[in-house]
């Protein structure tokens, strides 16, 4: 349901190593050039800290819509820790000397920029480290157990709160703190080695926890982060003062991980909600499918069982009165409990046969062309095949008689067959996703479309079955769809199968009689070119001279109206 807990897939594994690598190597890249003096931009520090500003801001608040589903106390520490870590870059960039004012605003010191930056840094590992514990106490719960939605806007304050302290302390507690600088631009690490090994404390327990605790694509870009978050530690320990390519390189670096890692959130979230949409949209579906089934069994229960049911109370009853009267008549208690027998056992054979269960209703049969009803349900199930990546292929006989039958009930009969393809496809990851669609004219009558897919098909064993009502292959089926497909069809006088794919999948078959006029016109034909072949014959065998030129013109009639006409169905 969401980047909280949904585990993440191969796919995303291989993308977020490579941006490992990535980091690495821009790291290798820097290190040699580290200490070239570079050209002073003022502006430098303002615009990346406005742009980390914004990104951090994002990922806090898809971490805070998360924290209100799941109602988690661990994403409401985390976003909490972004937050925290977004508002201390605008004291970090209105104290760096030079970007503002010569020395920097808010009465800062030489080192206050660098104290913000550095207690900035820590803000992340723990945070991770705070998530991993409270996600673990969130898991420990009891089942069941009701969460309180958490307070977003106390937590806001917090963050608030913690850069407001922050601040104050690398202002107003400049003095009281181990140096950075000796001026504005060269460094001193010796007096502060101490604090940037507690950073290393805290990296390495962060990533050891969540490392072990990992269950979901947000642990694993949580992971990424602490990667590009040890990159920069790195970089910071061999730099010797500002304005140089490795300092440059370091806020690069920096703001390319941070960027990264939103971007992934913000790609995930929509590819998970895209596939929510997808689910709903299938559900709804699929319980629509449900109820229309459910509905017609229901019917054609009540109508076709209601009579013989009837049938068994009035002869149950009769039974019992005419052996409870004053004069018991064995005979005719038997005659009416044989009656009830009989019509219990009709009562099965319906229960067990039932498949007609839609209503034919006068005027909905109309006279369309089957390649269109094609056309209109592939585009209708265009985002289910897009979102498996399943490549349709279209082969229909431009040629193509129209059919006359009830164009939303073949349409339904399309839409399941489709979707049986469909879900047969994302079994499998080992070829391509392909369903091909083939439309021809057979036996001259009727029309056929073949719907192929190189999905995980059907069992051998299961085969035979799988137009049996309640016979389902799938876990969430109710073994209702083809069967009714197959009743939908038979009705239109037509036929359904199904057959194993080659070399993988599976076909299924779904032949029709084309227009009824067309049809009868041809058969009448067929029947009317039969009698003039039988009178042809007749005046063979009379062997009259006469009749030499009339045998010869008769002929020729019945070659021309032979040619002109398709093969007859039988």
């Amino acid at each position: 349901m969401g980047l909280f807990d949904t585990p993440p897939d191969r796919r995303e594994i291989r993308l977020g190593l490579t941006i490992v690598a990535l980091l690495f190597g821009m790291l290798l890249l820097i290190l040699p050039l580290r200490d070239v003096r570079l050209p002073e931009v003022p502006a430098f520090i303002p615009v990346i800290d406005a742009i980390m500003l914004v990104g951090e801001l994002i990922t806090a608040t898809l971490l805070y819509a998360q924290a209100s589903v799941f109602r988690s106390r661990s994403l409401i520490v985390l976003a909490t820790g972004f937050v925290a870590a977004a508002l201390l870059l605008i004291p970090h960039a209105l104290t760096f000397p030079g970007a503002f004012a010569p020395h920097g605003l808010l009465d800062s010191g030489v080192n206050s920029t660098a104290w913000i930056a550095s207690l900035r840094r820590g803000a992340f590992p723990l945070s991770i480290i705070l998530y991993v514990l409270f996600e673990q106490a969130d898991a420990a719960r009891r089942v069941g157990v009701e969460r309180r939605p958490p307070g977003v806007v106390g937590c806001v304050l917090v963050a608030f709160a913690l850069a407001g302290a922050v601040t104050l302390l690398a202002t107003e507690g400049h003095d009281y703190l181990p140096p950075y600088f000796i001026d504005r631009s060269h460094l001193i690490y010796s007096h502060a080695l101490g604090y940037q090994f507690v950073l290393l404390l805290l990296f390495a327990t962060a990533t050891a926890m969540l490392f072990r605790a990992r269950r979901s694509v947000l642990d694993m870009w949580l992971l990424v982060a602490l990667a590009g978050w040890l990159t920069e530690t790195l970089l910071v320990l061999t730099l010797e003062s500002r304005f140089t390519a490795g300092w440059y390189g370091l806020f690069i670096l920096t703001l390319f991980s941070h960027l990264v890692v939103m971007l992934a959130l913000i790609i995930e979230s929509n590819r998970l909600y895209a596939r929510l949409a997808l689910s709903t949209a299938a559900r709804k579906r699929e319980r629509d499918a449900r109820l229309m089934s459910m509905d017609a069994v229901t019917a054609a229960i009540a109508h076709e069982v209601g009579q013989p049911l009837t049938a068994v109370g009035l002869n149950t009853s009769a039974a019992v009165n005419w052996l409870t009267g004053a004069k018991p008549d064995i005979k005719k208690a038997l005659a009416a409990l044989q009656t009830v027998s009989e019509g219990s056992q009709r009562t099965f054979a319906i229960m067990r046969s039932i498949r007609a269960t839609f209503a034919k209703e006068p005027g909905r049969m109309s006279e369309f062309s089957l390649n269109d009803l094609v056309l209109d349900t592939a585009s209708l199930l265009d985002r289910e095949l897009a979102a498996i990546n399943v490549s349709a292929d279209l082969s229909l006989d431009k040629a193509l008689p129209p059919i006359r039958a009830d164009r939303v009930q073949m349409q339904r009969v399309l839409v399941n067959l489709f979707t049986n393809a469909i879900e047969s496809l994302r079994a499998i990851s080992d070829r391509p996703h392909r369903i091909a669609i083939r439309s021809m004219l057979v036996a001259g009558q009727d029309v056929l479309l073949q719907v192929s897919d190189t999905g995980a098909g059907i069992a051998s064993e299961d085969m035979e079955h799988i137009f049996d009502v309640f016979f389902t292959t799938k876990p969430t089926g109710t073994g209702l769809g083809l069967p009714l497909c197959r009743t939908i069809v038979e009705e239109h006088g037509g036929r359904l199968w199904a057959s194993q794919g080659e070399p993988h999948g599976a076909t299924f078959n779904l032949q029709l009689p084309r227009s009824g006029a067309a049809a009868i016109a041809g058969e009448a034909t067929h029947a009317l070119l039969a009698n003039l072949e039988t009178s042809l014959s007749s005046l063979r065998q009379a062997e009259s001279e006469g009749l030499t030129d009339a045998i010869a013109e008769l002929q020729h009639v019945i070659e021309q109206v032979r040619v002109s006409l398709p093969p007859p169905t039988r």
